[in-house]
Parts: structure tokens; sequence; C-alpha cells
């Protein structure tokens, strides 16, 4: 394969492009996403390519044009739909939750919904409390919904390829403050399945699962552990629906420790059902009981300083796998 360096919008694009270049049913629709080349660019140089009957620009209306969306699935086209934030998603809670996810069961598989929602997720960019939702703690209560949340560029394009094709709604959940971070991504051909976790960093010591931009803070504690002789095992969950459970269970049962890192407020969070799943799994494996590093639960602050500390960071990390191994 060849070798290249591009940012994680530039893979976005990529993945966004070669699908429609495959298959004539795939769109692109949101608000910027044409005349501007997207709010953050990701769409840049689309609208050339493919014109404007497949690179919509929306008015300011969620709820309108992810309902629009989704009646195209219905009738066999497959939307890629670009919230220029998932916290604008709440807007269109109705159709994206009560109507995509539901829809093949309710028509007794008359009607599937292949449609990809997209955007940037989560805190880090001094948006204020209003646009610094992280909603993967909100949406993944839902059945008939798959979340791919990836952490690099290289898991960018391939996750959202895989997405484009997948006959389910897929909520593809980026980071604003990832879109300039540059990694190797092949030129050629490549997919990345849904539900199948990567040991990022292997590790005898203990376990540390995340997924999206909290790995890299995982990975960066990793390394000043080793310093101190505390090997982690860091896993990339990449999905968390469907989430790589026996992953998870395989390294623990040889670490006999977990810390979830989850950048979801703590209560009824992925990061809770990712404990609950592991204590009933490995219950006699553990030392100690699983270890979760959480957003801080308040509102996210738009001073910089104030909003890093609310974050999961390197500090709470390597904290919490100090206490998480301080029996072992």
């Amino acid at each position: 394969m060849s070798v290249r360096e591009i940012e994680f919008r530039d893979a976005l694009r990529e993945a966004m492009s070669e699908e429609m270049r495959r298959d004539l049913r795939v769109f692109l629709l949101g608000e910027e996403v044409a005349e501007y080349n997207g709010a953050y660019k990701v769409s840049r140089g689309m609208l050339e390519e493919f014109g404007p009957r497949r690179v919509i620009d929306t008015p300011i209306s969620e709820s309108g044009f992810a309902g629009l969306a989704i009646g195209a699935a219905m009738r066999g086209l497959r939307p890629v739909v670009e919230f220029m934030s998932w916290s604008f998603s709440l807007v269109a809670a109705d159709p994206i939750l009560n109507n995509a996810p539901k829809m093949l069961y309710m028509s007794g598989g008359q009607f599937g919904c292949p449609v990809v929602f997209r955007g940037n997720d989560g805190a880090g960019g001094q948006l204020g409390s209003t646009h610094s939702w992280c909603v993967e703690g909100l949406y993944s209560n839902v059945p008939g919904v798959k979340i791919a949340i990836p952490s690099c560029p290289y898991d960018a394009k391939g996750l959202l390829k895989t997405a484009i094709r997948d006959d389910d709604p897929v909520f593809f959940l980026e980071s604003e403050r990832m879109l300039s971070d540059k990694q190797h991504v092949p030129e050629e051909e490549y997919v990345i399945p849904f539900g199948e976790a990567i040991v990022r960093r292997p590790g005898r010591d203990c376990t540390v699962f995340s997924w999206g931009r909290p790995v890299n803070f995982c990975l960066e504690a990793a390394e000043i552990l080793a310093k101190d002789g505390i090997e982690c095992e860091v896993i990339d969950g990449r999905t968390i629906r469907p989430l790589d459970i026996d992953t998870i269970v395989r390294s623990v049962r040889r670490t006999n420790a977990l810390v979830v890192v989850d950048q979801s407020w703590s209560f009824g969070s992925p990061g809770s059902e990712v404990a609950a799943q592991v204590h009933a799994h490995c219950f006699d494996d553990l030392d100690n009981h699983v270890h979760r590093v959480h957003t801080d639960d308040v509102p996210a602050p738009y001073a910089f300083n104030l909003e890093q500390e609310m974050l999961p960071n390197v500090r709470k990390i390597c904290e919490a796998v100090r206490s998480a191994t301080y029996n072992a």
C-alpha cells in the first residue's frame, strides 16, 4: 500500500466521495456542506465533483432535513446527513430516535433505513454548554442504532465507508478537536467492520478501554505509567453499538484490572454499561472494581482551563490506573 498522511477531515471526505462514486444512491446533505465546502471543510470540493443534486445545502432545520433523509432512505437511497454539531441533533430527536431506528421493525421488514448521521461530538473547543454535548450517553440506549466513534484518520475513513454501506441507521460521531490530526491513510480500498475493537497498545498490568478522542489520552497516560513499571493494554472500541465485549473480557482476564475512559457524564453512560458487563463476565478475575474516568457531572464550561479539567485527561487516567492496580 502507498504511504501518505492526510488529515482526519480529508479521510472523511475520501470515504464519502469514494462511496458516492461507487453507488449513485449515496448523497450528502446538511447545513453549508455544498457552497461553503462544509463548516469544517470536510466536504471541500464535493459540490464541484458531484453537483447540487448529490451535495445539498439545507435550511437551518435539523428536524426537517433529518426527516427528509429518513424518507429518502425508506425509498431506496443512502443519504449521509451532516450535523454541524451533534448538539444540534437534539432538535431532530424525534426523526432520528423515534423513526429511523424503529422503521424496519415497525414495517415488518418492508422499509429499511440506511442513513448515516455524522458530525462533531463532545466538548473541547470552548463552544459553551449548549454546543458541547457528548451524545453517545443519550443515544446508545436506543435499539436499532449503530454508533461508530473513530479515534484517528485511518479509522475515520474505514468506519465511515462501512457506515455508508450498512443497511441500518448509523450515528457517526467525530470530534472537532481531531479534524486536523494527520495519519497514514491508504489510498487503496479498505473498510473496518463494526463491532471489532482493536488493541492500540499491549500490556499486562491493566486494561484501559475507550473510544474516540479519549483513546489518545489513554495512550499518553500509558506512556507515563510505563515509566513507573505499569504496562497498560489500551483497547479502542471503535464502535459502542455494537460493543465488542469479548475483546475487553479476554484482556481483563489477563490483566485482572480495568479502567474505562468515557467522555460522557457517568450516570447512565456507555462506560457504566461496559463496567456492568465486565463485572458480570470477569467477577472472579478482577483484583479490584472497574474504575471509570468520565466527564465531570457539570455542564461544559466555556473557560479553557475549566473545560479541560472537566474532560477525561491524562492525569485522571493515570490516577485511575494506579488506583485499580494498587492491590495487584
